[in-house]
């Protein structure tokens, strides 16, 4: 039974901080996959081939990794609002100067910067709901969050590409302005966020008396039930199983998401060569309507049931067969539904997969947790891209062997989450019931 305090605070946490999260969200991701409508001009403006598109956009995530943790670390320590105002600001100006490159290799330099500037955005924002948000409702947290990844892909795309057919000021191309454009605001929500982001739920202004002694308790009483059972030295969970076992699970999700969406827009034009820009533009929203609607859904049933392992396992499961008909046809809107499949099944899983780390690792340990899972498992965010580029110029242009690619790891992203253990707080409910029946 709900009470009316709990059902108050929850709403409050919701109106209150996830629709600026998924905002921030929003820009992150736009600033990150816009490279894949930028390259439908860029490529020839600079000499770049698939194969060097791939390794330049998921170059990205290389420097992302080494920073990731250090990130974390620091966020933990000097608070959300000041950290994320710093990374804002930072990965918004590098976009910006990537308006202006003029070779490959300078592009190259510039991505790897990008993943420096945004490095720990992501799992600082993961940690920071883990402040906020008990275990119960935080896969509907985490899914309501992650929607700034869908509504990202759904405006990126028609946004980038009229940028890019309309906008050539001061004698500049489109894909030039579509990074500047973009970029700016970022730098400008650096600015908002460290003028109105709350650190912790003590320093809540607009959580009455009642809702925040329940909150409190709440969260306490979930860090009594994993401290029992994780190492109390946060450098110690570099010696964890379990986190380099989720770290995986997450690697295979990332390798899909990531080599399924830099390389959707190009993989559209290749179905028909009669889509302008505009037209790829439009018609690469429609998987991430689906998606987001499906992660939503997902999540507030696995909230509802408690049950996670299975949300996770079973819809990146799905996505394996809807990569798998990608390389049986060549009709667009087919294959937009094989795409639309896949992109659900891809979305859903990550709804529910944060709530993995959340029930193994208590406050302090995960700082480092989930900096190790989400920067180890974004390598996939350059193998993923790297290598449907490297299979494409293998075969030819084709992406059949690509799409094979990545639907092994929707597989083995299945089998993995099917293979984790039992929770801490699984494990002390059995001891007490053992103890008790002794």
């Amino acid at each position: 039974m709900v009470s009316a305090v709990e059902e108050k605070t929850i709403s409050k946490l919701r109106w209150k901080l996830l629709p600026y999260l998924m905002l921030l969200y929003i820009m992150a991701m736009i600033d990150r996959v816009n490279v894949g409508f930028a390259a439908l001009q860029m490529n020839a403006d600079l000499g770049i081939s698939p194969s060097m598109f791939g390794f330049i956009a998921g170059i990205f995530f290389i420097a992302y990794f080494f920073f990731e943790v250090p990130s974390n670390v620091i966020m933990h320590r000097v608070g959300a609002r000041i950290w994320i105002t710093r990374i804002l600001i930072s990965w918004g100006l590098v976009t910006v100067f990537t308006g202006f490159v003029q070779s490959s290799t300078q592009f190259g330099i510039l991505r790897v910067l990008l993943g420096v500037a945004e490095a720990g955005f992501y799992p600082c924002i993961i940690l920071y709901l883990t402040f906020w948000f008990p275990g119960k409702y935080f896969a509907s947290a985490v899914s309501i969050f992650m929607c700034g990844m869908a509504l990202a892909n759904i405006i990126t795309g028609p946004i980038s590409t009229w940028i890019m057919e309309n906008i050539a000021w001061m004698g500049l191309t489109g894909w030039r302005w579509l990074f500047v454009l973009e970029g700016a605001p970022a730098v400008l929500l650096g600015f908002v966020t460290y003028f109105t982001m709350i650190d912790r739920p003590e320093q809540a202004k607009f959580l009455e008396k009642d809702e925040k002694e329940w909150l409190l308790a709440e969260l306490k009483k979930e860090h009594e039930a994993k401290a029992a059972f994780v190492p109390a030295n946060k450098w110690d969970v570099f010696k964890m199983g379990k986190v380099w076992h989720l770290s995986f699970c997450y690697l295979c999700y990332v390798i899909a998401l990531y080599g399924l969406g830099l390389w959707m827009p190009q993989i559209i034009k290749g179905l028909s060569k009669a889509l302008s820009l505009t037209n790829i533009g439009w018609i690469s929203t429609i998987p991430y309507f689906f998606a987001v609607v499906a992660m939503v859904l997902v999540a507030r049933h696995s909230d509802k049931t408690g049950e996670r392992k299975f949300h996770g396992a079973l819809p990146i499961s799905i996505a394996f067969f809807g990569l798998i008909g990608l390389t049986m046809t060549n009709d667009l809107w087919v294959s937009m539904a094989l795409i639309c499949i896949s992109q659900m099944g891809i979305y859903c899983f990550v709804g529910t997969f944060w709530c993995f780390p959340n029930m193994y690792l208590t406050e302090a340990t995960a700082a480092v947790g989930i900096a190790i899972i989400n920067s180890t498992a974004n390598l996939g965010g350059f193998i993923g891209p790297y290598v449907v580029g490297f299979l494409k110029d293998l075969s030819g242009g084709s992406t059949t062997l690509s799409m094979y690619f990545l639907a092994s790891f929707a597989v083995m992203g299945t089998i993995s989450v099917l293979a984790l253990g039992k929770p801490p707080a699984e494990k002390l409910a059995e001891n007490r019931t053992g103890l008790a029946a002794k």
